[in-house]
């Protein structure tokens, strides 16, 4: 492709993402997977180009004076890539496949920050943190001095992790594959069975991957999934399972035993499972798609499960590192509903556990109002139930000591991408003393 083809094509994305629901990196896969004839090297570049105008885009729209994807991405080369103005003239030629010639706004914009840096030192707080202003304020509140340092992680690419599936074999065996295969990965620094890919790699063509040995899993996932503290002889019910990544991780620590029952409202979420399964060997799981709030499930499994997982629906700020343009389309009024949404699921899942049991509470939210404030309206509803301090379990599960700087008043568990190096997490676990 011609540099103004790669730019093209990532203009186009752009403006397909700006106005649709869809993650955006669901978006940029379809785009890339209708056009089979664009190169590996291309497709890398115009996906570092989406996400980089993403990642940028406060910034950008602050610098410009204009939200529109064209202008963000005209900025960026300018600002960014430190693209002279002759080149982007010659990008932007109008040619075959080429995005049209600049028009008298755009130069004018270039003029415009021909004397400025991208590193500009004057950006509003909300700005230079890359956050919808009311979220920012949110977060400024909440982590203090630290927002900064804290808002600044959240915006910079994640590392891809695995989880080595313990059922298909030892640490040692499926290190052995992956050597094997080419793929060079790291140890993570919590989680003792996952890894950091290094360098890129098409994991998902490997024999590691394709045998199911392996589990795309980010570390703070697979934390989650080990404070279940679950065992082959409990009944365990992932409430929220979604397309059931914590899921395999509870049915490889339960090693194969059961019951695990994986539910959800969305039927899409819940087919993604089925191929997963597949591969990771795992045969005691129940699949149930969840119709409505009235679905006799809730009936029939009542008082029932030493185990209740609510991954919940959240903002998913603690992920925005992977999904920059989540966030701008994240609003309040989607932010409250998320709130009764979760309130209402907490209470499901504790009518589902037994005397004894635990219900665990999480979320890939860092905002405190999804997480310790929403446990605290639990437990002043729900008084026979106790919070577990996280740091107990964490000790007898993973064998090390949980850092304190992972520990909200000592018991609940609160990972970011700043302290962890993980996306971010909560997880409260809550034990059911009476019924």
């Amino acid at each position: 492709m011609t540099p103004g083809a790669r730019i093209a094509a990532a203009i186009e994305i752009l403006e397909k993402i700006e106005g649709a629901i869809s993650p955006a990196d669901d978006i940029t896969s379809a785009y890339l997977r209708r056009r089979r004839y664009i190169g590996s090297k291309d497709r890398r570049y115009i996906t570092e180009v989406v996400y980089g105008v993403q990642r940028r885009q406060a910034r950008l729209d602050w610098l410009t004076g204009s939200n529109l994807p064209r202008i963000r991405v005209i900025a960026n080369l300018f600002l960014v890539n430190r693209t002279p103005k002759t080149e982007l003239m010659s990008i932007f030629s109008g040619d075959r496949y080429s995005p049209s010639n600049l028009i008298e706004q755009e130069i004018e914009i270039l003029d415009k920050l021909s004397d400025k840096s991208f590193e500009h030192s004057d950006y509003p707080p909300q700005i230079a943190a890359e956050l919808p202003v009311w979220i920012a304020d949110i977060l400024n509140t909440y982590w203090g001095v630290k927002f900064e340092y804290e808002a600044s992680a959240l915006n910079k690419p994640a590392d891809l992790n695995i989880r080595i599936n313990t059922i298909k074999g030892s640490s040692k065996q499926i290190l052995d594959i992956l050597q094997r295969d080419k793929i060079k990965t790291n140890t993570t620094n919590l989680s003792p069975i996952g890894l950091k890919v290094e360098g890129r790699t098409n994991l998902k063509a490997s024999t590691a991957f394709k045998g199911g040995f392996i589990e795309i899993q980010n570390e703070g996932s697979q934390l989650v999934a080990a404070l279940v503290e679950t065992r082959a002889n409990m009944k365990t019910i992932d409430l929220c399972a979604g397309s059931g990544g914590k899921t395999l991780a509870l049915g490889a620590t339960m090693r194969d035993g059961g019951p695990l029952i994986a539910c959800d409202t969305n039927i899409n979420r819940l087919k993604k499972l089925k191929p997963r399964l597949r591969r990771s060997g795992l045969t005691n799981v129940t699949i149930k798609n969840l119709l409505g709030d009235h679905d006799p499930f809730y009936k029939e499994h009542e008082l029932s499960a030493e185990r209740v997982l609510i991954d919940v629906p959240c903002s998913g700020s603690g992920t925005w590192r992977r999904t920059p343009s989540q966030k701008w389309k994240f609003t309040k009024s989607h932010f409250r509903e998320i709130i009764q949404l979760q309130k209402k699921i907490m209470s499901q899942g504790a009518n589902l556990v037994i005397k004894g049991g635990r219900l665990i509470y999480a979320t890939c939210s860092v905002i405190p109002e999804e997480n310790e404030e929403q446990v605290a309206w639990f437990l002043q509803r729900h008084r026979n139930f106790t919070a577990v301090s996280v740091s107990q379990i964490w000790k007898k599960v993973l064998d090390t000591e949980c850092p304190s700087n992972a520990l909200i008043d000592n018991t609940y568990l609160s990972l970011t991408p700043a302290r962890h190096d993980t996306d971010g997490f909560f997880t409260a676990v809550l034990e059911k003393t009476d019924n």
